[in-house]
């Protein structure tokens, strides 16, 4: 190999590290406390988006997460949101799945003229809190895709359907 081509090479090979080390910098200043969030809009105020993941979680009372640990010890109960404070701008939201033995974080916040802002932020593997993995983050491509389906086919649609059912 001559010498013209190994410093081609040794570019080439810089040059794409450095994009790679802009790219991975940039993601640790990604803006806001949910930057990977897979967020959905639904046409409906938050009051009756949050009443339908009531009835939701009514219907199917084995997807309300379970009491968890933390760091194995305790007993805790992952509460939804009881009420916004002054300083919350998230209505969060926890559902479990027991064959996978997940729990799943999401959250809720109007986006103005009665439209509600519904994300899926994060997934828990166990009832041990501290194994979040972020959605659009954490999983490689295929598993993210196979996730947020399986979010959309087990919890949204279900809960698009309790809202269209109210109109």
């Amino acid at each position: 190999m001559s010498r013209k081509t190994k410093i081609i090479f040794l570019t080439a090979g810089l040059i794409l590290v450095a994009i790679f080390g802009i790219y991975k910098l940039a993601r640790m200043f990604a803006s806001g406390s949910y930057p990977f969030a897979e967020i959905y809009e639904l046409n409906y105020s938050e009051d009756k988006v949050i009443k339908a993941v009531e009835q939701f979680k009514i219907q199917h009372s084995d997807m309300i997460a379970p009491k968890v640990t933390i760091e194995n010890k305790g007993s805790y109960d992952l509460k939804d949101s009881e009420g916004r404070t002054g300083n919350s701008y998230w209505y969060k939201i926890y559902f479990y799945y027991p064959k996978e033995n997940q729990i799943i974080f999401t959250w809720t916040r109007p986006n103005g003229n009665g439209k509600t802002s519904f994300a899926f932020v994060s997934v828990n593997n166990g009832l041990d809190i501290g194994h979040w993995k972020e959605i659009n983050d954490d999983f490689g491509f295929v598993e993210n895709r196979r996730i947020k389906k399986d979010f959309e086919e087990g919890i949204l649609k279900p809960i698009e359907k309790i809202l269209t059912n109210e109109k």
